[in-house]
């Protein structure tokens, strides 16, 4: 059997695939203008490791319907939402792909030499009606796209009257270089809270003070919970149960690391079935329910030969839903992730941001203001806490001592 491209240009340059950028694919809120025709999306984003070559893996995994896309190009970013020096995308030698629904598909692999720190841009090109449904936003510093109104995927300059900033990423999933053998990536995995700045902090730290041989990727869905998902219109853009989402999610191309900052939304979600139809009390976990969770994407991360590191929960005080049997919950997970030696480590998120002298809620200046997700500052602050722990190789202390 012939060779594969991707097997010959490994072997021909002694190096390996990376992710270099990655992203979860989960379901956009439903809208009655959920369809586009004539869209240009672009998105620029920021390279961790050197790498000679290229290629990007397009996933419809929440559509109902195939999606197509037109053309897509790959080029370096120059400022904003302009570009230079695009060169196209193929799939099996054509520009146009066919994702059916529930599918990924990977380009083939293009000669494109990034360095670290550089930003590249990827653009696509949707000709006819399409179904704008795998979605997630993601927002922090390093996380913004663009649309524009018209095919403009191989233009530098999208038209200022016809485009906009979105923080939607729609149908695009990992970014793979080829790069060194020594290079490796982690994978930050969870919800809103991990959809949001850390992980773009996390990256910016390893840039400045790394040793150049690692990635960060996130995999991050707002909404959404490790045990349960809502099978409904209103909250199905609060994503898929962890059950669905690992599998798919991983292997993340070159990862041997992952952090697992989840499971907030199963303590705050349910509020009774007299106060919301889709949010029942049934719904709310146990702490031995919680726990045999984690131990599933302990077990999963172990399958795939990587190392797993357990992110506490945050403070949760003055949220709507808020409550003392919450608090138990939370405290009684954060207290089993700290002392539990079934894990790499723990990276003691809560620790980090929580107010010292009242732990149930954040710090001074590390509440966003809603009471469950991190100021900016936080996000720091996390961000800090986890390149310490991580690349610093500690663990956070047991509560016995140990």
């Amino acid at each position: 059997m012939p060779e594969s491209e991707d097997t010959v240009m490994e072997r021909k340059n002694d190096e390996k695939w990376v992710a270099v950028w990655g992203n979860a694919i989960s379901i956009r809120e439903r809208r009655p203008e959920n369809y586009g025709k004539h869209l240009t999306l672009r998105y620029p984003m920021t390279m961790m490791l050197d790498g000679k070559a290229i290629r990007v893996t397009f996933d419809n995994f929440c559509g109902n319907e195939p999606v197509t896309i037109h053309h897509a190009s790959v080029a370096r970013s120059v400022r904003g939402a302009e570009v230079s020096d695009s060169v196209p995308l193929t799939f099996d030698g054509s520009r146009s792909v066919t994702l059916p629904a529930g599918a990924r598909l990977q380009s083939d692999p293009l000669p494109f030499p990034v360095r670290r720190g550089e930003k590249i841009a990827v653009s696509m090109y949707f000709e006819g009606f399409t179904e704008m449904r795998s979605a997630v936003i993601i927002t922090g510093p390093l996380s913004e796209g663009y649309f524009a109104v018209g095919d403009y995927a191989d233009e530098d300059i999208l038209p200022l009257e016809y485009s906009k900033k979105i923080n939607c990423f729609y149908f695009l999933s990992d970014i793979d270089i080829l790069t060194s053998p020594d290079n490796h990536c982690i994978v930050c995995y969870g919800d809103s809270i991990t959809a949001q700045a850390w992980p773009d902090h996390l990256i910016q730290k390893t840039l400045n003070e790394g040793d150049g041989n690692v990635s960060i990727i996130r995999k991050a869905a707002s909404g959404t919970r490790i045990l349960r998902q809502y099978d409904n219109v209103t909250y199905e853009s609060y994503g898929l149960k962890g059950s669905i989402r690992f599998p798919h999610e991983f292997p993340v191309t070159g990862a041997d690391h992952v952090i697992i900052q989840h499971g907030i939304n199963d303590i705050i979600h349910p509020v009774g079935t007299d106060v919301n139809p889709f949010r029942p009390w049934s719904d709310l976990p146990t702490a031995e329910e919680m726990i045999a969770g984690l131990r599933q994407y302990i077990a999963w991360a172990r399958e795939m030969g990587m190392k797993i590191w357990l992110g506490t929960l945050l403070p949760i005080e003055g949220w709507r839903t808020y409550a003392d049997f919450r608090e138990e919950l939370r405290t009684a997970i954060n207290a089993w992730m700290r002392t539990t030696n079934e894990a790499d480590g723990c990276i003691d998120f809560d620790k980090a941001v929580c107010d010292s002298s009242h732990p149930a809620r954040f710090a001074p200046g590390y509440d966003s203001g809603d009471h469950l997700h991190p100021s900016d500052a936080a996000y720091r602050r996390m961000a800090e806490e986890a390149y310490h722990v991580i690349f610093q190789k500690e663990h956070c202390p047991h509560e016995n001592g140990a």
